[in-house]
């Protein structure tokens, strides 16, 4: 037995609880004095070192009561302070599961306290000791003593075993994966990578591959990740860092599946499996690439100064079910100091685009390949189907101030830059209240419609917000009611001389009054390219435009298209993300529809075909120049596609038809 040494370590906060002050008779005066923890674990190495030369000994392996010590105290603060730990606090040897081997009628492993372990020995323990912690360390060696006697004899052979760094990896949808040992992170920063993740969770052991990012709609990381561990005890660790902090964000720690976690991270194509074979590499995702990019322009662009692992091999391009290229693609390193480089290339140009370079993962390459080769060419809508809100989501109407309108909000922004920006009025947003508004492009127009639980919510929110700083733009907060906002949600315009009303004067937009867009959704446009004949409004003619409407509500696609802001519908925190659902329609109202005395619009299944990516300039002569030499009829989509007389005069020429 070597000399007892106690070193008191200088906290970073010096606040100390009472319960603390008691049990310790610690001061902070005294922590205030003491020393930093990299200097305390130096010394402790070289009083262990000297300790072990009289003892004509050379090396040693640690023992603690438990593994709270080691796994959530040492590694976390050596990782956060930037210094690392020496080789023995990776091996050590928990006393608590050792003391259950040796004594297996003893208390379980979770319920044993260095007390308990004395008294089952009927050893006694001088808990008067003044020093805090000494009596416990003079307590653990006896206990060691009596397992080492020969009435025992036991052996310490199976340490705990801290892992030195996160190790990467493919995972396969076959895997078999414990649904004990994953949790869900959330609140990570936008720009973390799996390292940064496992960081956060040093000191426990991650699975090989365990990390997964989660990916929103548009590909981009939303702040969640999955991760495995190796077994349910380092899960059970794991939660207890629910809401540590990473950097200046603290992190929401809970618990998942083992089908969520394969959801994401799961991959079953084989060149992903072969990309991913290569171990310990550092993956690079490339965004924005030119789709005629090639192997060679993109490790040109690289350069020498970022030579690929493999070359050729090293890289991987994103590519649609046809093979279309997608812009997108993944690049292996072999060093930190490689994949380093080639980030300070992020935003250069090629060609003549400036191409994203940021850090990735395994999890995330298989996520964006799965996304993408699940896309279907042309997207196609199950049976008959109705677009509704759920009933507790739906949007507000009347004069109730109870709404806030954000103005000016930077292009960029998204649904989480909103929430960080309202701070902790997030939690009186209704579920699904927050309306993003986009223009007539699609994109954003700056403006967003938030619904609060009451008129006082929405006051507080527009003057503690109002003209608060996001990104590098202030951001107006006005306080509105929900009609004001149905307006603007519906193309109109909210300005100082009041309300002006969506510029919808097409006849086949009903009733004029917008008193339907209060309770009904709007079907998107895309889908409504995509309706079956039931849900699809009679042909105008003469004769029909005095029948009674379609039983099924419906609201044509040039309307929502060219006249409708656009509203993302998504929840108040803490549930993820999701998107307004489709349910199938009722089939007595499908039937009803369908036998009404109407005309359908499509003749048939597949009459209808969408082009994606015309040039912006195009007309009507270059898309039937486009389908030159296939048959259409023109005559069967006039009361679907407002066509001016030239158009229609353009459609109903005769054509010189080509056989093929």
């Amino acid at each position: 037995v070597g000399t007892l040494h106690k070193s008191l370590v200088k906290a970073d906060n010096l606040d100390l609880s009472d319960q603390c002050r008691e049990v310790s008779g610690l001061t902070p005066e005294g922590l205030g004095k003491a020393e930093p923890l990299d200097r305390v674990l130096q010394q402790f190495s070289q009083l262990v070192s000297s300790d072990l030369k009289v003892l004509g000994r050379s090396s040693y392996t640690l023992c603690s009561d438990g593994q709270l010590l080691i796994r959530q105290v040492l590694h976390p603060e050596t990782s956060k302070k930037n210094f690392l730990l020496s080789d023995c606090f990776y091996s050590f040897y928990d006393l608590r599961k050792e003391f259950h081997t040796c004594y297996p009628s003893s208390a379980a492993v979770k319920d044993q306290t260095i007390k308990t372990m004395a008294e089952y020995l009927g050893l006694g323990t001088d808990e008067t000791e003044e020093d805090f912690g000494v009596w416990q360390v003079k307590t653990m060696v006896a206990i060691i003593f009596s397992m080492l006697s020969e009435s025992c004899n036991h052996i310490f052979t199976e340490p705990e075993t801290v892992k030195y760094k996160y190790e990467t990896g493919p995972c396969s949808k076959s895997e078999t994966v414990d649904s004990e040992t994953v949790i869900r992170a959330r609140g990570l920063p936008w720009q973390s990578s799996d390292q940064d993740i496992a960081r956060f969770f040093k000191g426990l052991n991650i699975a090989k591959g365990g990390v997964a990012l989660c990916l929103n709609a548009q590909g981009r990381r939303n702040g969640e990740a999955l991760v495995r561990f190796v077994n349910s005890e380092q899960r059970d660790l794991a939660l207890e860092r629910h809401k540590h902090h990473m950097g200046s964000r603290y992190i929401e720690v809970y618990k998942a599946t083992g089908e969520e976690f394969l959801k994401i991270a799961g991959g079953t194509s084989n060149e992903v499996a072969q990309f991913l074979s290569k171990e310990n590499q550092v993956i690079i995702r490339m965004r924005g690439l030119p789709f005629t990019a090639t192997q060679e322009d993109v490790l040109g662009f690289l350069g020498p100064e970022c030579p690929v692992t493999g070359v050729k091999e090293g890289l991987l391009f994103v590519k649609y079910p046809d093979g279309r290229p997608t812009g997108d693609a993944f690049v292996l390193f072999s060093c930190e100091e490689y994949a380093q480089n080639a980030l300070k290339k992020h935003k250069e140009i090629l060609g003549k685009r400036y191409i994203e370079l940021f850090r990735s993962t395994a999890a995330e390459v298989q996520q964006v390949l799965n996304r993408y080769m699940s896309t279907p060419l042309i997207p196609t809508l199950p049976a008959p189907i109705i677009p509704v809100i759920p009933p507790p989501y739906t949007i507000a109407t009347g004069s109730i101030r109870d709404c806030v309108r954000l103005r000016g909000l930077p292009y960029t922004a998204g649904i989480d830059d909103i929430l960080e920006f309202m701070g902790d009025a997030t939690a009186d947003i209704k579920p699904h209240g927050v309306h993003m508004v986009l223009n007539q492009q699609g994109r954003p127009s700056g403006d967003a419609f938030i619904q609060m639980k009451s008129a006082d919510k929405a006051f507080m929110v527009a003057q503690k917000c109002h003209k608060k700083m996001m990104k590098d733009r202030y951001v107006e907060v006005f306080q509105c009611s929900g009609e004001e906002m149905n307006f603007v949600l519906m193309g109109g315009t909210l300005n100082r001389s009041g309300l002006s009303p969506p510029p919808c004067k097409l006849p086949c937009l009903s009733p004029p009054a917008y008193a339907a867009f209060q309770t009904a959704a709007v079907i998107p446009a895309e889908a409504a390219l995509y309706q079956p004949q039931a849900l699809l409004p009679t042909t105008r003619t003469p004769q029909a435009s005095a029948a009674a409407p379609p039983t099924v509500t419906y609201y044509p696609a040039q309307a929502a298209q060219l006249y409708m802001n656009y509203t993302a519908y998504y929840p108040s925190p803490p549930v993820s993300p999701t998107t307004v659902g489709y349910i199938a329609a009722p089939p007595g109202a499908v039937a009803a529809a369908a036998t009404a005395t109407h005309t359908p619009i499509l003749p048939q299944p597949g009459a209808l075909v969408r082009m994606q990516g015309l040039p912006y300039n195009t007309g009507m002569k270059e898309i039937l120049s486009f389908f030159q030499g296939y048959q259409y009829a023109p005559d069967d989509y006039n009361g679907l596609i407002q066509l001016t007389d030239q158009a229609r005069s353009v459609l109903q020429a005769p054509k010189e038809w080509v056989c093929l």
